[in-house]
């Protein structure tokens, strides 16, 4: 029987003549600095009358807005998509404006882009990139006048015939362009073969905003390999492919009956209603052409989402369509739905994909902010894995518990970064470290565990426990911090430290430091907060400090400034005044600069346990420490961290054993 008590309180006098004369016998040289470990923390970024010291945003928070109208025709055979788009701008900051910027980025692809130098070999294909063809600007009056661009790299500045008025100036942007869709080398926008044809995964595929924040006003990193940082608004857009070609998309599909059968139109409704999937368009239909409305020509599909950061789709005669409905909080539904070609169905497979998508969007709606969307959809093709708002492109080869993984952590991108809109390219650990910690739990919430504990990849790397593995990263001189600008974290880290030391942070919040009944809440504070903004990393570290009343400078510092490590150890374990009836003096110490809350274990001669809690101001002015255990039994051994819980770097010292 294991039996908890707290730390008791010594004379000062006994602590520190009992801390000093253990220290001086057995204490080995130590890299612990109390007063560097606990010092003051320097947020990277102030606190403003804009974003204020608790974490929020102050009384002069302000965030700019684009609404989106565009429409395309995707041509198949020669991979070409032509558009046009007109962006309404509203400029709600304090600054005139007399150029705006936009991300073109698929300028990626291009031999002389940026990013094809920095992000390992050289690439072996290319395309001819973005090209413009024309920017108008539509003042209030609403007279088109020509403006001038400039392209550098993945940006294009649009110089204004007039500024753009500050606090609430508003102005609508045409643009027309045209790329060519990359092949399967594009990452996360391609092409990509099936026995039944193409898929065609169409994102970053069309101009858009660069953000102008408080922070750093235009913010115009190139896409070099790392995501986005992007303003939010509506997006209403038309899609227009050869007619046998189905097209999942971003948001509501605002036109069924022009692009769907009455066979297609009356399953959808059936799953509406339905917690089981039901086949929209079923393998066995997949070259039927009288699963599509006509069979000639082109066909066009109109969808709109509200408040999101980014609209995309995909497009494949090879798709089987299925879905089933998602129950959300306050009685709301939406429409879960999988597109996928023959070669991945089948219930080992994406013939699971829509359970999958319906239970974690169920699950991390109940748990931390309601699913915001109408639809949820994975589309399977060669992307990998990624996500947008309401839809992600996942692995078309993907299977199993793998499969469950990727569909679970790409739809739990919709909480972070399309809710939370952070800054990808400055800060990944705040998209996918986060979006990681939430997924841990949905493993363990799905099918009653069926794929539980998480153990991919991105959460333990070596399948083990997480604490152990850790310790990989804690010790390797070249691991960077996460308060590292993503661009510059090296391919061999972006793994082990954007998403799995990330997320393990916040997994040590709640479970060891703070505790689930105060970090919950306010985890969940802050998605709501900050919904639909930008925040910083600084205003997360307040936030969370603020919300939990905890001082968590010490952890800021040692986990996301430095890569710390941790070794705590047991120096000693003997009988007060030599008689175990008076209890047990145990000598704890910590050796090097990462601090943690741990606890110990005292295990008796005769088997029984008891746990001290050793809290993490234990260290605010010791690097060794005598506890007082209360007890009448002879001890067999001490042990901090017997569980594992907590990431130590060396465990051969962790037991002393009474010889």
């Amino acid at each position: 029987m294991r039996r908890l008590t707290t730390l008791r309180p010594l004379t000062a006098a006994l602590l520190f003549a009992s801390s000093a004369a253990f220290a001086a016998q057995t204490a080995p040289i130590s890299n612990y600095e109390p007063l560097q470990t606990f010092a003051p923390f320097v947020y990277p970024q102030s606190a403003t009358a804009f974003r204020t010291a608790s974490g929020k945003p102050g009384p002069l928070f302000w965030q700019n807005r684009a609404d989106y109208q565009i429409k395309a025709t995707l041509e198949p055979a020669s991979r070409k998509l032509t558009g046009e788009e007109v962006i309404t701008y509203t400029n709600h900051s304090p600054d005139d404006l007399d150029v705006l910027w936009l991300q073109v980025e698929q300028n990626r692809y291009r031999t002389d882009a940026r990013g094809a130098f920095g992000a390992g070999k050289f690439p072996a294909q290319f395309t001819d990139g973005e090209h413009i063809v024309s920017v108008e600007v539509e003042g209030a009056g609403g007279k088109l006048q020509k403006a001038d661009w400039v392209i550098a790299d993945t940006r294009m500045q649009v110089r204004l015939p007039e500024a753009l008025k500050a606090h609430d100036g508003k102005l609508r942007l045409h643009i027309s362009y045209y790329y060519t869709v990359p092949g399967e080398f594009g990452g996360r926008t391609d092409v990509n073969p099936t026995k039944n044809g193409d898929i065609f995964e169409i994102a970053q595929w069309y101009p858009r905003m660069c953000v102008y924040d408080d922070l750093r006003g235009w913010t115009t990193d190139p896409y070099l390999n790392n995501e986005f940082y992007l303003e939010y608004g509506d997006y209403d857009y038309s899609v227009t492919v050869p007619w046998d070609m189905i097209v999942v998309g971003s948001g509501d599909l605002l036109n069924p009956q022009d692009v769907l059968t009455k066979t297609e139109l009356q399953r959808l409704e059936q799953a509406r209603h339905s917690d089981k999937t039901v086949m929209i368009r079923s393998a066995d239909e997949v070259n039927d052409p009288n699963t599509r409305p006509k069979q000639s020509g082109t066909l066009t599909w109109h969808f709109r989402i509200q408040n999101s950061r980014d609209a995309v789709f995909g497009a494949s005669k090879a798709f089987i369509w299925d879905a089933a409905r998602i129950n959300l909080p306050n009685g709301k539904t939406a429409l879960a739905e999988s597109a996928y070609p023959v070669e991945s169905a089948g219930d080992g497979a994406w013939g699971r994909a829509t359970e999958y998508v319906k239970a974690s969007t169920e699950y991390f709606s109940k748990q931390w902010y309601p699913y915001p969307y109408t639809v949820a959809i994975n589309e399977a093709g060669s992307a990998g894995g990624m996500e947008y708002p309401s839809i992600t492109f996942d692995s078309k080869e993907a299977k199993g518990s793998d499969l469950h993984a990727l569909i679970a952590h790409e739809i739990g991108h919709t909480w972070f970064p399309m809710i939370v809109g952070t800054d990808e390219r400055r800060n990944a650990w705040m998209d996918e470290g986060f979006n990681t910690f939430i997924d841990v739990y949905e493993a363990d919430s799905f099918n009653h565990g069926e794929y539980a504990p998480k153990r991919d990849p991105e959460y333990a790397p070596g399948h083990g426990n997480p604490a152990d593995e850790i310790v990989k990263v804690l010790t390797d001189a070249d691991a960077p911090p996460l308060l590292t600008r993503a661009d510059q974290i090296p391919e061999k880290y972006r793994h082990p430290v954007t998403y799995f030391k990330s997320a393990y942070g916040l997994v040590l919040l709640r479970e060891q430091i703070i505790g689930p009944e105060r970090f919950d809440p306010a985890f969940r504070k802050y998605i709501q907060t900050w919904a639909y903004k930008h925040p910083s990393p600084s205003d997360f570290f307040r936030f969370m400090e603020s919300e939990t009343g905890e001082d968590l400078s010490w952890f800021w510092r040692g986990w996301y400034e430095y890569n710390w490590k941790l070794d705590l150890a047991v120096q000693d374990v003997a009988a007060v005044d030599g008689d175990w009836r008076k209890g047990a003096l145990v000598t704890v110490a910590n050796l090097d600069k990462l601090v943690m809350p741990s606890m110990l274990e005292v295990v008796y001669t005769d088997g029984s346990k008891q746990d001290v809690r050793v809290p993490v101001e234990t260290w605010m002015m010791h690097r060794s420490y005598v506890i007082r255990v209360d007890g009448s039994k002879a001890v067999k051994s001490a042990t901090i961290d017997p569980d594992h819980a907590i990431p130590d770097v060396d465990r051969s010292n962790n037991t002393f054993t009474i010889k």
